[in-house]
């Protein structure tokens, strides 16, 4: 194979003083592995795509030839192009490659000669690739992501709330939470998250989301706030580290914890029908009990009736409707729940909003009110319109925080604290659709 003489050609051998300096040695981004291991390796740098290598077993030691130039692709850390510079043809991956310029990956056979016989042969890898993957690592994420669901633009200076995990600027959120605090009578109660109402438990400085700010604003200039506004934002922001929110209240338990019947002798069972026969019916030695939610008590597991024993929204048992249908009361026994504690939605009345409307936003809860006062209805007229609406599928249950919310209708038994949860919902979904403008001014500042 005809050649010419490589003016930059590297000693077969490299002792230890003519390594390369540490500047070369960074451009180097690949090498040809000579499957004969008597033959010295060749590397592939930046700025000298050319090869200048061995390509015969009978050359002469030292002799080496410009053969080759491999170039890096581009697009495509993993690949490059090698490109015939001899008179001959070479061979790529068992392929007659003549003057043209064809693809190699890392484990291609690059043969320096048209004949494997005569000429060496080389195993081409990329000995950069790992380290170029980690600086080149990208995240892609959706600017629409990155907005302040508050003030609607990109963050600033973005933190964090938990448990929800909602992002906003800090000095939108530092304003959220002073307004809310000035609107509450209870100091210690945590503010709603303004993008989907759970209580807010911490808050604190997010640095990844930071740099991630910072990275969006150097690629899109335009989404740059003015001086004035960040001025503004940053004379709001008080959080400067992680901030607990509400204080966190000892919950005395009213109630041991539920035991199995095995744990459980019928002499110390609090359940009525382990002592008495009650609704024609009375508990067997060893029958399988539930006990109540609201008060502790016990009563026997049914399944072959139709008074339900647990609350369809969160899966808890409750005793109030199973002793009002077997006519146990109070004066039978005093672990009986009161049978508003258990009841139908639609044998519920409702005559003011709770305070945990809104996520406990008093805030939010003054518009709520001021669209009921304004659409002329009462707030019970309110209710029975959403639950009509409820009983239709007109009500988008997914956002409702329920369990097996699609069996749940306007007859369905649920405890207290999941009626309060329904109202909360009612009668904020139901102001909201009535009155978009005015409620909106609750997720924005203006």
């Amino acid at each position: 194979m005809d050649a010419g003489e490589c003016s930059t050609s590297r000693p077969p051998h490299p002792s230890a003083a003519s390594a390369p300096s540490p500047s070369s040695a960074t451009a180097v981004w690949a090498k040809l592995v000579p499957s004969d291991p008597a033959f010295p390796e060749v590397e592939v740098a930046e700025n000298d795509a050319v090869v200048c290598s061995l390509v015969a077993p009978a050359a002469t030691a030292g002799e080496e030839v410009a053969w080759c130039e491999i170039r890096r692709n581009g697009g495509d850390a993993s690949s490059a192009t090698i490109r015939n510079l001899s008179s001959d043809a070479i061979i790529v991956d068992g392929k007659i490659v003549k003057q043209e310029a064809v693809d190699v990956k890392p484990g291609s056979e690059i043969v320096s000669g048209p004949q494997k016989e005569d000429h060496l042969a080389y195993t081409f890898e990329i000995t950069a690739a790992r380290d170029q993957d980690k600086n080149n690592v990208k995240i892609v994420i959706d600017i629409e992501n990155a907005k302040c669901s508050i003030c609607l633009n990109l963050w600033h200076d973005v933190v964090t709330v938990a448990p929800c995990l909602h992002n906003f600027c800090n000095g939108c959120f530092s304003e959220w939470l002073r307004r809310s605090s000035s609107k509450s009578r209870d100091k210690s109660q945590s503010a709603a998250c303004p993008q989907c109402r759970t209580a807010v438990q911490s808050v604190g400085r997010n640095h990844f989301l930071h740099n991630i700010e910072e990275a969006i604003l150097q690629a899109f200039s335009s989404l740059q706030r003015s001086d004035e506004e960040i001025a503004l934002l940053e004379s709001y922001a008080s959080v400067k580290s992680n901030i607990v929110l509400g204080k966190q209240k000892n919950q005395s338990r009213k109630r041991p914890f539920s035991r199995s019947s095995d744990e459980i002798s019928n002499a110390d069972l609090p359940c009525p029908q382990c002592r008495n026969e009650f609704g024609g019916f009375r508990c067997i030695p060893g029958a399988a009990h539930l006990q109540c939610n609201g008060c502790g008590g016990m009563m026997p597991a049914r399944s072959n009736i139709n008074i339900p024993q647990k609350c369809l929204g969160c899966d808890k048992a409750f005793c109030g409707a199973y002793w009002c249908s077997q006519g146990v009361n109070s004066s039978h026994c005093n672990l009986i729940c009161n049978q508003e504690t258990f009841k139908m939605i639609s044998q519920r009345d409702i005559s003011r909003l709770p305070d945990a409307v809104h996520g406990g936003n008093p805030y939010e809860k003054d518009i709520t009110e001021k669209c009921i006062q304004q659409s002329g209805k009462t707030l019970q007229a309110v209710i029975s319109e959403w639950i009509s609406k409820f009983d239709n599928l007109e009500i988008d249950r997914t956002r409702l925080q329920l369990n097996n919310v699609d069996a749940i209708t306007s007859r369905t038994y649920i405890c207290n604290f999941f009626h309060l949860m329904l109202s909360t919902g009612r009668a904020a979904g139901t102001v909201s659709r009535a009155a978009p403008s005015t409620t909106a001014l609750t997720t924005r500042r203006s």
